[in-house]
């Protein structure tokens, strides 16, 4: 009689979907809801010049230090939800989001704009970036992974940009204060979502990861081998990874993708296009379609991650990506051209389908450290695009025009095209390794088998 009723709940728990989807699903959320306050720097330039008579260059300050956190927190916030999973982290990270984009309402100094948006906003941001959607992919998915990353990523990336025209309305009408109490609710609300349906791994549930087998399931990093804390393994994954050409080459051109999109499209294109006569409106409605076509390239390049090689992938998104920008300076204009209306829809497809890929590289170099050293990546992204908020808001203050940082960024693009073919192909390369120095096998057991450059 228990034999039966066991094989039962076993037939009926197959017939339901895994829970690996119902994790992506909150995951996707969660990613989503945090996304709000990062559409907003590109609608709340303008409205800040006008009230305080602040520069751009001294906003762009504040989006600089935002930017940087969020890059510089994600391998600490990879290595905690090892530490103290996902469900905790998450779950304080929509809460700095939330303190953060409330406090604005009350500031009155520029110094204040840089601890609410900058500090608050950036620490939490940052601790739900892509290394969240890397932590989720490694210890629920085997099967679809590459696809699963794509549209985690998407929904962050397009979530951020479909805001914008609602928050530009918002700004041009009640005003820029609603609109940070509108991104604060919003990420409020998805808290208890996190807490109650999140669960940090597989085995928690009694479950294995979707699609994973003997030799496939995701595993972990050894505990003993990391002692100190999670901080202490982040910088110790970073000493290992710091060894290998293959982390510099995707350092490198992951900090000029972050300089090409956040650091400077999606910061200055609304000022920008402003600039030649276009409402904000407008210019937040031709980002937003940036993200809705974001959506198809990057779950496209999840699923080319998975039987295409990622350096190749990724040489070519550069390369496409510094082309286009090269041309943008000639499109702005005061209404929307086809011409602009082609760049938007090229660009959106190549927003971050350069994630997917670079994902792929950490999980295949450096095996069970890939999240951590992906947040490391993904840190040189975002100090990629502060430099770029910051240089292209000053560059602006003094010759009056973008124009320069437009073609500085498509330049840099085609270096990044060369480093990312550079990068090693992973586990199963024929390439010979590079020869690892004794304290990268010392951390995580085996990861100088896996360290390749």
């Amino acid at each position: 009689m228990i034999t039966r009723m066991s094989e039962t709940s076993d037939v009926a728990r197959r017939r339901l979907p895994h829970r690996a989807w119902l994790v992506a699903g909150v995951a996707l959320v969660a990613i989503v809801g945090a996304a709000g306050f990062r559409a907003t720097p590109g609608v709340m330039i303008t409205p800040l010049e006008e009230e305080f008579g602040w520069t751009r260059g001294t906003i762009s300050l504040a989006v600089s230090v935002n930017l940087v956190l969020y890059g510089l927190t994600a391998p600490f916030a990879a290595a905690l939800m090892d530490r103290l999973g996902m469900r905790r982290v998450v779950a304080v990270a929509l809460l700095l989001v939330s303190l953060g984009s409330g406090l604005t309402v009350f500031m009155t100094a520029s110094w204040q704009l840089v601890a609410c948006w900058g500090v608050l906003v950036g620490l939490g941001t940052g601790s739900m970036a892509l290394v969240f959607v890397a932590t989720v992919t490694d210890r629920w998915f085997v099967r679809h992974r590459g696809v699963v990353t794509g549209v985690l990523t998407a929904g962050g990336a397009a979530g951020q940009l479909v805001f914008l025209p609602v928050l530009a309305w918002i700004a041009e009408g009640p005003g820029w204060r609603t609109a940070a109490l509108v991104v604060a609710a919003a990420a409020l609300a998805v808290v208890p979502l996190v807490w109650f349906f999140l669960r940090d791994r597989p085995e928690d549930v009694g479950l294995t990861a979707l699609g994973a087998t003997a030799d496939s399931a995701p595993a972990r990093p050894a505990p003993a081998a990391s002692g100190g804390g999670a901080a202490a393994r982040a910088v110790r994954v970073l000493a290992s990874a710091a060894r290998t050409r293959s982390f510099w080459f995707l350092a490198g051109g992951f900090a000029i993708c972050g300089a090409s999109t956040n650091g400077l499209v999606g910061t200055h294109f609304i000022p920008a296009a402003h600039d030649h006569g276009m409402p904000e409106t407008v210019a937040a409605g031709l980002l937003a379609l940036i993200g809705i076509f974001d959506i198809t390239g990057t779950i496209f390049s999840g699923w080319l991650s998975d039987r295409v090689d990622p350096r190749v992938l990724l040489g070519a998104y550069y390369g496409l990506r510094g082309a286009s920008l090269l041309v943008l300076p000639s499109l702005f204009a005061a209404t929307t051209q086809p011409s602009m209306l082609i760049f938007i829809i090229f660009y959106g497809l190549d927003w971050v389908a350069t994630v997917p890929p670079t994902v792929a590289l950490c999980r295949r170099i450096y095996g069970p450290d890939g999240a951590v050293v992906f947040g490391w990546v993904f840190g040189s992204h975002q100090v990629g695009a502060a430099i770029a908020a910051v240089a292209a808001g000053v560059t602006r203050d003094h010759l009056g025009h973008y124009d320069a940082a437009w073609y500085g960024a498509g330049a840099l693009c085609a270096l990044a095209a060369i480093m990312s073919l550079r990068v090693s192909r992973g586990r199963g390369a024929t390439a010979e390794p590079e020869p690892v120095p004794a304290a990268v096998a010392a951390d995580g057991g085996g990861a100088a088998a896996r360290a390749r450059a």
